[in-house]
């Protein structure tokens, strides 16, 4: 494959890019990752994209994130400057015309960049959804429910006395992890090298300690009176098992005109590792039928 890789300018510091190039005249696939502060690097599955369909992906680790540069301002880890940041990644890697596939919080992202109206956006893949906090809060503490009690006795514990970043509170989110994150063994070295990339500086500051006690800056955000102004074609994705769960999957894609849903049967948060081959052929058909429509 033809890739290449670097680092251009955003305001605070520099992002590191990837850019997996295609043999066919496609418009380009750009990869907003989820976390906050985690990287891109679980997603570079999507690069089979550009070897099969011949369609070129592009990623980027947002700013304070992964493998960009920058300086530790939590004042610059905020949702208007990671729109910003975006269009200034457009901009600067020339991707006039472009699709977007935004994965949990990149979907917080990529709505809200498309509700600032920019151009040359084709289309928008949500993968696994986070476009309303306090709904995801939500369904959060009813499947935190699902799992033994003596799980919720040490996450209500653990949050409630401000002992978030403990071993047992750390095991008991592993089980909530297996159950609505994803639903195979990941490999000790992307295990790693995942972990590694991750800032959680920048997941806490904007989130909260974990998925279910929502605290940072992003508490309030519900884009979800809004969505029926995007008008570019749209496709909604998420597993059965999700913690982006399929009701409230089905419920954004209700409000978008025209908008796709595809549920997979098999996996919970991470579609693309858990059900990779069908992942990929499900966005590889969005992707062609959207620029035939516009065509």
């Amino acid at each position: 494959m033809n890739i290449e890789e670097g680092f251009v300018d955003v305001t605070g510091g520099k992002v590191w890019y990837r850019r997996v190039k295609g043999a066919a005249n496609a418009v380009p696939l750009l990869v907003l990752h989820g976390g906050p502060g985690s990287s891109c690097y679980a997603l570079q599955r999507l690069d089979k994209l550009a070897e099969n369909a011949g369609r070129t992906v592009v990623y980027y680790d947002q700013l304070g994130a992964g493998r960009s540069k920058g300086p530790t301002d939590k004042a610059l880890w905020n949702l208007d400057r990671y729109v910003e940041e975006l269009g200034q990644v457009r901009e600067q890697l020339g991707l006039d015309e472009v699709h977007i596939l935004g994965h949990s919080w990149g979907t917080t992202l990529l709505a809200a960049y498309l509700l600032t109206k920019p151009r040359g956006v084709k289309s928008a893949i949500f993968s696994s959804p986070c476009l309303d906090a306090p709904r995801w809060a939500k369904d959060q503490e009813r499947l935190l429910k699902e799992l033994p009690e003596e799980i919720q006795a040490v996450i209500a514990r653990c949050e409630g006395d401000g002992t978030t970043d403990s071993d047992e509170y750390k095991q008991a989110m592993k089980e909530f992890a297996k159950n609505f994150v994803c639903r195979i063994e990941i490999s000790p070295e992307e295990r790693e090298m995942t972990s590694k990339l991750t800032n959680l500086d920048v997941y806490n500051t904007m989130w909260g300690p974990s998925e279910f006690c929502v605290t940072g800056n992003l508490k309030e955000f519900d884009c979800t009176p809004r969505l029926h102004e995007l008008q570019v074609p749209s496709l909604f994705l998420c597993g059965r098992f999700d913690e982006a769960t399929p009701e409230s999957t089905s419920y954004f894609s209700s409000l978008v005109p025209g908008s796709k849903l595809h549920i997979f049967e098999k996996s919970a948060h991470s579609p693309y590792r858990e059900q990779p081959e069908e992942y990929r052929e499900t966005v590889a058909k969005f992707l062609d039928e959207a620029e035939f429509a516009s065509s």
